[in-house]
């Protein structure tokens, strides 16, 4: 299989045509799913851990409902009952950015909860004690040090976020492995289109990996 590989089909014209576009929708999925699932997640983690149950029982039945479903399942699902429901299609790239940031904020919220719950108690009856509402104690306290102490999880939930982009490829939408998807189509190479999508996605994501751990290791630093 190799000795029939025709490596011409891997060039910059292939990249500029076919993988430009579609990676940097990659990234952009990327990005706006990661602030706002780390921004909803953030609230969901609070609700959490609220004690009220009123706001416990549908953040819990939340989280646990998305984090028990395939994330390609979700994506199928709000893609094809949007349309159903308001008859109006929001289009693929569309609904893959509301469905990733429905669903990733339930991976972020366990993350943020995690890490809220990992900061001292003391700390918090300290903030209770200069007369701080839980809202103050929870921004200026808790969660500053919540982020910090969850940051490399959180980026590292990030880059599995990137590799789970490729599932929009489902409903059609125009990511990195579509883009080589067309181009191997076009070409008539579809081996060589995925043994490149295998290569792209590895360095990418392995390169992200070592920054993570790099990072990680000046926080413990710090600490």
């Amino acid at each position: 299989m190799m000795l029939n590989l025709d490596l011409s089909f891997f060039s910059f014209q292939l990249l500029k045509d076919f993988v430009l576009k579609g990676f940097l929708f990659s990234v952009e999925l990327t990005v706006i799913a990661m602030i706002g699932g780390i921004f909803f997640g953030t609230i969901l983690a609070l609700m959490r851990l609220s004690g009220k149950k009123y706001l416990v029982i549908p953040a819990t039945a939340y989280v646990n409902t998305m984090r028990s479903i395939p994330l390609v399942m979700v994506i199928l699902w709000f893609y094809l009952l949007i349309p159903f429901v308001t008859g109006k299609s929001l289009g693929a790239e569309n609904s893959a950015i509301i469905t990733f940031i429905a669903f990733e904020c339930a991976y972020y919220s366990e993350i943020m909860r995690a890490g809220i719950q990992s900061i001292s108690r003391g700390q918090v009856y300290a903030g209770q004690a200069l007369g701080m509402t839980y809202a103050q104690n929870m921004k200026l306290i808790i969660l500053p040090q919540a982020f910090r102490n969850m940051l490399p999880v959180l980026l590292t939930q990030t880059i599995i976020l990137f590799q789970d982009t490729s599932l929009v490829y489902a409903i059609g939408a125009y990511d990195m492995l579509k883009g080589l998807e067309v181009a191997g189509k076009n070409y008539g190479r579809p081996v060589e289109a995925y043994l490149l999508a295998v290569v792209f996605y590895f360095i990418i994501c392995y390169s992200l990996s070592l920054l993570v751990k790099r990072l990680q290791a000046k926080i413990a630093i710090v600490r």
